[in-house]
């Protein structure tokens, strides 16, 4: 018999392998809680405002073009009946389960329609036009939320499941920005930075705060070397912990509301995804009474000295 691996044990669910502490690192349960209120609460938006579609949709013939995987699920042609369908079932269960996600109820279920209905409506809102790499990230978030158990509001409870899921929506909000890159280079070739790809977007939609760099054309061309940098560095941010992480978050979120301010462009859905899969954000929710000091219980150190059961090495109350 071979006695037991004390580094194993003290990892996440006694495994061992980095790559796995990595993505099974816990996080609060409250944070996911926070993501699921804001991200089904974002859904109304999105089908409402941003990507809204009609059932004269169906009727223009001309401008339909199935997505590859509509092709390969075998979706079924949009029509009036279906757009509506899909529309206000997927209303209703977004705010059915963010009411209901404080308390972490029926969050699987819910979730897992939501995710199947939301689906359907990218598909179809993507077969009439261009496809936005914008929604990436948000559909791998509403993919693996329902795959965690109850999550409550004021629970800071770690949780391995909720820290996976958010592992994955951070890896498919780091490949939007990496993935940006590797296109612009295939497409454009290493040249796109010398290009004037800025100059065009500042001509089609500027903005007071953009119009005077077409005089100054020498910041536009340093901006593209520096969004070419920022996306290929992008993958940097998965391996940042602490106050550094959430500086690289804020500088991303910062870059997106410059380029929203200079060219009214904002990926709406990619920076929820962003902020909300990095922040600490179960700090913008009080925890219950008490729920620090047990904290600091769960997550202490094992070894001589650690917190066990709430009490010191000693036997005493811990501090």
């Amino acid at each position: 018999m071979s006695a037991s691996n004390p580094a194993s044990a003290a990892a996440p669910g006694g495994r061992g392998n980095p790559v796995v502490r990595w993505f099974f690192s816990p996080v609060p349960a409250a944070r996911v809680a926070v993501f699921r209120i804001a991200a089904y609460l974002f859904i109304p938006i999105d089908v409402l405002l941003l990507h809204a579609l009609g059932s004269d949709h169906a009727s223009a013939t001309a401008l339909y073009k199935p997505l590859v995987v509509a092709e390969l699920l075998h979706l079924p042609r949009p029509t009036p009946v279906l757009i509506e369908a899909v529309k206000w079932s997927l209303l209703a269960l977004a705010v059915a389960a963010a009411a209901l996600a404080a308390s972490g109820r029926w969050q699987r279920v819910l979730g897992t329609a939501i995710f199947v209905l939301y689906f359907e409506w990218t598909v179809i809102a993507f077969s009439f036009g261009k496809v936005d790499h914008d929604r990436i990230a948000f559909l791998v978030a509403l993919a693996v939320l329902p795959t965690v158990a109850a999550a409550r509001l004021r629970d800071r409870t770690p949780l391995e499941a909720g820290g996976w899921a958010l592992r994955c929506v951070q890896i498919a909000v780091v490949a939007t920005y990496f993935l940006a890159a590797f296109a612009k280079i295939r497409f454009g070739g290493i040249e796109w930075v010398n290009s004037a790809t800025l100059v065009r977007a500042v001509m089609r939609r500027h903005t007071i705060f953009s119009e005077w760099t077409l005089s100054v054309p020498w910041v536009l061309h340093l901006s593209q070397w520096g969004i070419m940098i920022m996306e290929l560095a992008s993958p940097v941010v998965l391996f940042l912990r602490g106050r550094r992480r959430i500086q690289a978050v804020l500088l991303l979120a910062g870059f997106h509301v410059m380029v929203f301010a200079t060219i009214t462009i904002m990926f709406w859905p990619h920076v929820l995804c962003l902020l909300l899969a990095f922040l600490p954000t179960e700090r913008l929710v009080r925890p219950r009474p008490g729920e620090d000091a047990a904290d600091a219980v769960r997550l202490a150190p094992a070894g001589p000295g650690a917190l066990v059961g709430g009490q010191g090495a000693g036997g005493g109350p811990a501090g």
